[in-house]
């Protein structure tokens, strides 16, 4: 397995956090808003114990995080947000078994993301680590941008020319 922007170690706590239903049910109850964990364990009908397991467990990995925030009366409840957006792909096939994890901050180059970035973003990190094997694999996503960069002008200017007959 690989991983991009994250250690192994925080690509192993992703991934665990992505294998359990109910973590994944609680990510997707905060893409609508952040919640404090009593909302979360009424909507869910889990309880509070386990979700504050699930909670502490996927901010350590740095997929959610909190604060708190007053209330009108009683002590600040303590509320729970996505902390920052993770892109994993995960390729397997007869030749490959690889996993590629890449955050935000990575997203910010500008760069397209989706697996090629993964890809790429992967190839640069163990290029970084000595891995000189990854020089050739660097080199033919080169040629494949090059020819698709090719096939897509192609297709441009195919597609101008006939506007224009039009």
């Amino acid at each position: 397995m690989t991983g991009n922007s994250t250690d192994d170690g925080n690509m192993e706590a992703i991934l665990d956090v992505m294998g359990c239903k109910t973590r994944r049910e609680i990510i997707n109850l905060l893409r609508e808003e952040p919640r404090f964990v009593s909302q979360i364990s009424r909507e869910l009908d889990i309880g509070q114990k386990a979700i504050i397991e699930h909670l502490r467990a996927m901010e350590e990995a740095g997929i959610l995080s909190s604060f708190f925030r007053k209330i009108e009366r009683g002590r600040p409840r303590k509320y729970y947000d996505i902390s920052r957006d993770i892109h994993v792909s995960i390729t397997i096939n007869r030749n490959t078994f690889r996993v590629d994890v890449a955050d935000e901050v990575l997203r910010r180059k500008q760069l397209p993301p989706g697996d090629d970035w993964a890809r790429l973003l992967n190839i640069e990190r163990r290029i970084k680590k000595g891995e000189w094997e990854a020089l050739e694999e660097l080199k033919n996503l080169i040629r494949l941008y090059d020819h698709l960069k090719r096939k897509a002008e192609d297709i441009l200017s195919e597609a101008e020319g006939l506007r224009r007959t039009e």
